[in-house]
């Protein structure tokens, strides 16, 4: 999700480092992989084994750590949700590759995936945390979001206009969301990070992993496969093993809403910052509509 800033001059290109890491036993020709927006991504043949190779340096603007993020790969491995570290050095990690198709939206919000996604993230919940070694980040999103407004300043941002009323929003959304219960959250439940091979899912990049409440990967989850308020309710429901109340109703819709803001705001950051060619002011004018309209059906509960 997180685009990367621009090499910095004498940086070494993706490809030759991908192609260079110790862990090689001959000479390899990594492919690119599509799809990650984070980090520069290959796949790469070596000898009989297929492996992932993810080439990414730290993004401080999105709080993106990669030993944190290789913390996060390790347990999520021995936690069962996600493939095998093979190698890592700094800004690289190597990762046995899974021979899956990519989710899409459609996969999240047909039914018969239901069961298997709500296994999923609560495994990520309540299992890896018992995996994880060394210092845990937080990943609070309306800290996210103040962050982001500071760097939105500082850049010059097109967005200044919007940026006091966002953040009052923010503040009221935050305080709708209350008290929560703590869980080792995957922070980026976009649809292409899981991964089907026909006998199970797995949970692939752990860029933004840290501690959270259940609701922000619940409500991210939904929002980012555009599922409708009975399937998101359904979701949750799943989830916690009963009917929700209509107080824990209202803090998802909250928090529902405020994963659509960072998702917004990440790209509202990535629009003055990033080095992709990638069109940011349309994800971001797609995500402040649909930010929008969450905020106006939780106002509305």
């Amino acid at each position: 999700m997180t685009a990367a800033p621009p090499p910095r001059p004498g940086a070494s290109d993706p490809l030759h480092r991908a192609a260079s890491l110790a862990c090689w036993r001959g000479k390899v020709d990594p492919q690119p992989l599509g799809g990650g927006i984070t980090n520069t991504n290959f796949t790469v043949v070596d000898g009989a084994h297929k492996y992932v190779v993810r080439i990414g340096d730290d993004i401080p603007l999105h709080q993106i750590s990669r030993s944190n993020e290789l913390a996060a790969s390790k347990a999520a491995f021995a936690a069962g949700l996600s493939p095998e570290v093979i190698y890592s050095e700094p800004g690289a990690l190597v990762l046995r590759y899974v021979d899956g198709r990519t989710f899409g939206a459609a996969d999240v919000r047909d039914p018969r995936n239901r069961d298997a996604l709500v296994d999923l993230v609560r495994r990520c919940h309540r299992e890896l945390p018992r995996h994880f070694r060394g210092p845990a980040a937080i990943f609070w999103v309306f800290q996210v979001l103040r962050d982001y407004a500071h760097t939105l300043r500082e850049g010059g941002s097109r967005h200044l206009a919007s940026l006091p009323r966002l953040l009052q929003e923010a503040d009221a959304l935050e305080a709708a969301v209350g008290p929560v219960e703590i869980v080792f959250g995957h922070n980026d439940l976009l649809p292409a990070n899981i991964l089907d091979d026909g006998r199970r899912l797995w949970l692939v990049d752990w860029d933004y992993a840290g501690f959270n409440s259940p609701l922000f990967d619940l409500g991210g989850l939904a929002s980012n496969s555009e599922l409708d308020e009975a399937s998101r309710i359904g979701l949750a429901e799943a989830y916690f093993g009963r009917a929700l109340s209509d107080d824990l109703s209202r803090r998802l819709a909250a928090m529902t809403a405020a994963s659509l803001l960072r998702e917004a705001m990440w790209s509202m950051v990535s629009e003055i910052h990033s080095g992709l060619d990638f069109d940011y002011a349309a994800y971001t004018a797609e995500n402040l509509r649909r930010y929008e309209a969450a905020h106006d059906a939780w106002r509305r509960m």
